[in-house]
Parts: C-alpha cells; structure tokens; sequence
C-alpha cells in the first residue's frame, strides 16, 4: 500500500450514539459501477481485496442488502488475512434469503443476522430460523426500518459495521444518515451500460449543492486500484490546530 495524501490536520470522529459506526466500503471502476450490466462484480485487484479483508476483520459486523445475496452469494468472511470473522447482517424485508445461501450453510459458528420487517412471510422466518439464521425484525412496512435496525443492532454490541452494500442499500443508508465514513477504491476500467450498477442509485437528489457533503482524508494506492476515504460531514466535528 502507498499512502498518497493523507488529512494533516487533527480530527475528532463523533462517535454516534444509539447506533454503530458505518463504514461504507465499495470498488467501483472509473466511470462509478460497481457491477457490470450482467451483474459482475469483481472489480478490485488482488491487493485491495487484501485490504477489504483486513478491513472485515476490525469491524464488528458486515451488512449486505438481499440482492448482493441473491446474485453473488458471498460468504462474507475473512479469508485473504489472518482475523476474526465479523457477524454477517442482510438487510431482506421479505426474508428471501435462500436457505443455502453461503452465508448460512457455510462457517456456521459464525452469527448470521437476517433483518426482516414485520410483514414478512412466518413460514420463510421459520425456515431460516430452521438454518441457523438470527431474525431482526425492524418496521411494520414493506421495508425494513434502517434507523431501528441500526438501533437494534447496536443493542447487540455490534459497534463497528462494515456497510458493502449495492446501489440501492448505499443511497437508502445515505438518505437516512446512516454513514459515517466511505472508502471507496477505484479501478482503472470503464465498463458503460444504463443497466450496470452504480455506487448509491434510489431517487438521488435533484440540486447539487444539496448532496451529502464529504470531507477527504486520504488517499492510497492498492496494486493499480486508488482507495479515497471520505469522512461524511453530518457525522464529523471538526478540531483542527493551527
């Protein structure tokens, strides 16, 4: 790894209260997708793959959306460095996480928190429960209540969650100010494509000047991939000498 510009100032992180800290953590190619049209997500070289795993083994969970679920079945573990393996949360309203997803019939010993709401099917609950998964409930909606959940998780200790979530999960944890810090490692390829996942999608803001606002704090360089880290703004308060 070669650090490239790193914040020189001294700054003090709010630690938020009632809810864990959320890294939101990404690869995406040039031109800002993190999946290709056909769904091919695997994009970061074989250094910030490292990193990730590092970076999975110093948090206290990882929490994935049902589609990543669905599509690439991840095993959410570490395994590229030594470490503890993280607990695995999916954000699945309906609770259609397929009973012999990796991340339930793999590494058992690991906790796999499902996050449903409450109008989820009983009978699909019981069948994951039947597997080993931990049901969350958060929200009587059709979705899933992030700031409950949030508020539900870190009344399970969980104090530091890693977020690698899809488009649609980043924008809706964004919108409801849920992230504290982004680090996003970018590949120097462009794949095109409408239909090809970008890193925050959902409705987006229609002015400018009132998007999340970031602060940069460093910049690095895994094998060919840069890693920029960003402080989110809402979640920061600065202290700076000089």
């Amino acid at each position: 790894m070669t650090v490239i510009w790193s914040l020189s100032e001294r700054t003090s992180v709010k630690i938020p209260v009632g809810r864990p800290y959320i890294i939101l953590n990404a690869a995406m190619t040039l031109d800002g997708k993190i999946a290709t049209k056909t769904g091919d997500s695997k994009i970061s070289c074989t250094e910030d793959l490292q990193r990730v795993h590092k970076l999975r083994a110093n948090v206290d969970a990882i929490m994935v959306g049902i589609r990543t679920v669905l599509i690439d079945d991840p095993k959410l573990t570490v395994r590229l460095v030594k470490g503890k393996n993280p607990l695995r949360v999916i954000v699945d309203s309906a609770a259609r996480t397929p009973p012999n997803s990796k991340v339930l019939i793999e590494n058992k010993g690991i906790t796999t928190i499902i996050a449903v709401s409450e109008r989820a099917p009983k009978e699909r609950i019981e069948t994951l429960k039947s597997v080993g998964a931990t049901i969350v409930v958060a929200g009587t909606g059709k979705h899933v209540d992030l700031k409950l959940l949030m508020k539900k998780l870190h009344e399970m200790r969980i104090n530091i969650l890693m977020l690698e979530g899809g488009g649609t999960l980043n924008w809706a944890m964004l919108k409801e100010g849920l992230v504290d810090e982004i680090r996003v490692a970018v590949s120097p390829v462009i794949v095109g494509g409408e239909n090809a996942v970008t890193l925050v999608e959902g409705e987006g803001i229609s002015v400018v000047n009132k998007g999340i606002k970031l602060k940069l704090q460093a910049i690095e360089q895994y094998g060919e991939d840069l890693v920029l880290k960003y402080y989110v703004l809402n979640h920061l308060h600065w202290d700076v000498e000089g």
